[in-house]
């Protein structure tokens, strides 16, 4: 079992606010996340509050996409904090923060994913790093969310 740490960064041209919303609410992920055009037939469900901390979202797709789940546990305005449950194609469980900070005209996000490489994924974990393996997601969806909140949401 290794433990990883992931981390990415990018300056937005709005308001934290204007971003938080985007995280905060798992609806909104459809619209940045990376991983949502993986599986045109990704069948979904939300549960639990509409934003912030309880909202929940569960996915199965097909093999890239895997089976899973996330919670938000906490949200503040600077940051917001994800639990993430994989299924499929491995089990993993881990933590996935976003913090937003106030850069004077733009708002800095850091998108960071921390957990323990074990069963499947750290196997392949041994052959290419996690952050190879999912650092140009991190940066794929960080466009993403750059565009839409820069649109106005």
């Amino acid at each position: 079992m290794a433990e990883f740490s992931v981390s990415r960064q990018i300056a937005i041209g709005a308001s934290p606010a204007a971003i938080h919303a985007l995280i905060d609410d798992c609806r909104a992920w459809l619209a940045w996340s990376p991983w949502e055009d993986l599986d045109p037939l990704l069948a979904r469900s939300y549960t639990g509050a509409e934003a912030g901390v309880g909202a929940q979202y569960a996915w199965t797709g097909n093999r890239k996409a895997g089976d899973g789940s996330m919670e938000i546990v906490a949200s503040t305005p600077e940051k917001i904090v994800v639990t993430v449950r994989f299924l499929k194609p491995f089990k993993a469980t881990n933590t996935a923060t976003f913090e937003l900070h106030d850069d004077g005209g733009s708002t800095v996000v850091t998108w960071t994913m921390a957990g323990n490489s074990t069963g499947l994924a750290g196997f392949f974990s041994r052959f290419m790093s996690m952050d190879k393996m999912i650092g140009p997601d991190f940066e794929k969806g960080l466009a993403r969310l750059k565009v839409r909140a820069e649109q106005g949401g």
